[in-house]
């Protein structure tokens, strides 16, 4: 198989979804859109697309003037049953693309947090295997209503709206599950001057957090990410 996966933001990365595409043998096809790459035209040649996270929010078509195309290119993908995620930036793109209203500001969650599923969840082909609630990575400001077609399958205490599937295999996930701990790791190496500027206190907490809900939270979304790229 073939994964496109569109990059929106230096120094993302795959993380366990890139382990779980690895152990599936699939051929990885990176676009660096944010650097000016272009996108593909359509779908063809690829089985599955990944929109990955960014600093950016998802109606700044100013700074990233390509998003327009991206949100093209993800209701092909759905509407051609092929697989989609888009992951944090990627699911508000997502729900755009869909109908759905972004909400800039006034969601912000940084570090471990809850995740609860929602009943809908239950018997869904990708979340139907996971616990009811777990602890997860987060770190957005923003969030998004659900496309009308939309089916919600989690929510935390303040995103109600954390992840939801479109068609039969097009998922948003507001949630760092691809983010296990030595992604946190690099994350806080690499972006320490923004983590700084709004969670000053991460140093002295990131350990004990990582130790408290680092293990469940690794299992829980490699779990999540196998299961998409079986959805594929």
């Amino acid at each position: 198989m073939r994964v496109l996966i569109v990059q929106n933001f230096e120094k993302t990365g795959l993380g366990q979804l890139g382990a779980a595409l690895t152990e599936a043998g699939a051929e990885i096809v990176q676009c660096n859109a944010y650097l000016g790459e272009p996108l593909p035209a359509d779908a063809d040649g690829h089985d599955a697309l990944v929109v990955l996270g960014g600093g950016q929010n998802a109606l700044d078509d100013g700074h990233s003037p390509y998003f327009p195309q991206l949100l093209e290119l993800a209701r092909e993908f759905v509407d051609r049953d092929k697989a989609v995620l888009g992951i944090c930036l990627g699911g508000q793109l997502l729900a755009r693309a869909f109908g759905g209203h972004n909400r800039i500001g006034g969601a912000t969650e940084f570090g471990w947090h809850g995740i609860s599923l929602t009943e809908e969840a239950l018997e869904d082909p990708v979340f139907a295997e996971l616990p009811d609630s777990f602890p997860i990575f987060q770190w957005h400001d923003d969030t998004f209503s659900l496309p009308g077609d939309a089916v919600r399958l989690a929510a935390s205490s303040v995103t109600g709206n954390q992840a939801f599937r479109v068609g039969r295999a097009g998922y948003g996930i507001q949630f760092h599950f691809e983010a296990d701990r030595a992604m946190v790791r690099e994350w806080n190496e690499a972006f320490a001057d923004v983590i700084a500027s709004a969670n000053p206190d991460w140093p002295e907490r990131h350990e004990a957090e990582a130790a408290r809900h680092g293990p469940e939270a690794d299992a829980v979304g490699m779990a999540l990410a196998r299961a998409w790229v079986a959805a594929i």
